[in-house]
């Protein structure tokens, strides 16, 4: 399928590894031009770096001047912007309760998962103005309507940003399409690394990380976590023209785990 996305220019935020990481190596793919927004990069992003069109970025998004930075990075050769990825989060299981989660972690979970794409986009959205094809696509979880106490602060953090989607896809549309793609459990460092979501479950309880895996796993039909690569070929339909009617809309990509319409 042909997606006419070369000669784009796209920004991808938290790109260095993960789900970011294959959006930017899909997006490259399909001839994009890629601008890869993260803290840190990553030996993957620097070595696909010297092998397509993406040029790595690095920049501290929790900061109010961070996503201005990043998007100033992106368009400072005059260039303008046509695709905004915002895939930038962080999630940590809450195993004390609601009253345990202090001012301070509401306000690190509230900034990571909502008000750095909040700045992102005010920054972006005047120069995917008046490009054709312009779109802004956000990833944000199932948690946004499937809210758990486990991850309490992160759950009321997607549904926001979400929320917020929603509204700026009526608000901007028709000249900027507006979609969020919300992914269930995938297999990246943020449930399966040595600090992620499995270990830390186990540490609360007497299963394993892998125990852990195995039972959220089988609470999904399908069986399995999503790939990465998985979320990164929704994101490049729907940046590409195949998709230029679909707007407002949250694609849920979790192996049938959440089992309600």
């Amino acid at each position: 399928m042909e997606l006419a996305l070369a000669g784009r220019t796209a920004l991808v935020t938290g790109a260095s590894k993960g789900i970011g990481l294959a959006i930017v190596r899909a997006l490259a793919a399909e001839g994009a031009a890629v601008v890869a927004g993260s803290l840190r990069g990553s030996r993957e992003l620097d070595e696909l770096a010297g092998q397509a069109d993406v040029r790595p970025v690095r920049v501290d998004l929790s900061t109010p001047e961070g996503p201005a930075a990043l998007v100033e990075a992106a368009t400072a050769e005059g260039g303008g912007l046509d695709v905004l990825v915002n895939n930038v989060g962080a999630v940590r299981p809450r195993l004390g309760g609601f009253l345990q989660v202090s001012d301070a972690d509401w306000d690190q979970t509230l900034t990571i998962n909502f008000l750095a794409a909040v700045r992102t986009m005010r920054a972006a959205i005047p120069h995917l103005t008046g490009r054709e094809g312009a779109n802004i696509v956000t990833i944000s979880s199932v948690n946004a309507f499937l809210p758990d106490p486990g991850v309490v602060d992160y759950s009321a953090a997607k549904g926001a940003l979400s929320n917020l989607c929603k509204s700026l896809s009526k608000e901007l549309g028709p000249d900027i399409r507006v979609n969020t793609i919300s992914p269930g459990p995938v297999r990246t460092d943020l449930w399966l690394g040595d600090s992620g979501v499995a270990a830390t479950v186990a540490e609360g309880s007497d299963l394993s990380p892998e125990d852990v895996v195995r039972r959220q796993e089988a609470a999904a039909p399908s069986g399995r976590f999503t790939r990465p690569e998985e979320i990164a070929d929704l994101v490049t339909f729907l940046c590409s023209d195949r998709a230029a009617n679909i707007t407002g809309s949250d694609l849920v990509i979790d192996g049938g785990l959440v089992t309600t319409l």
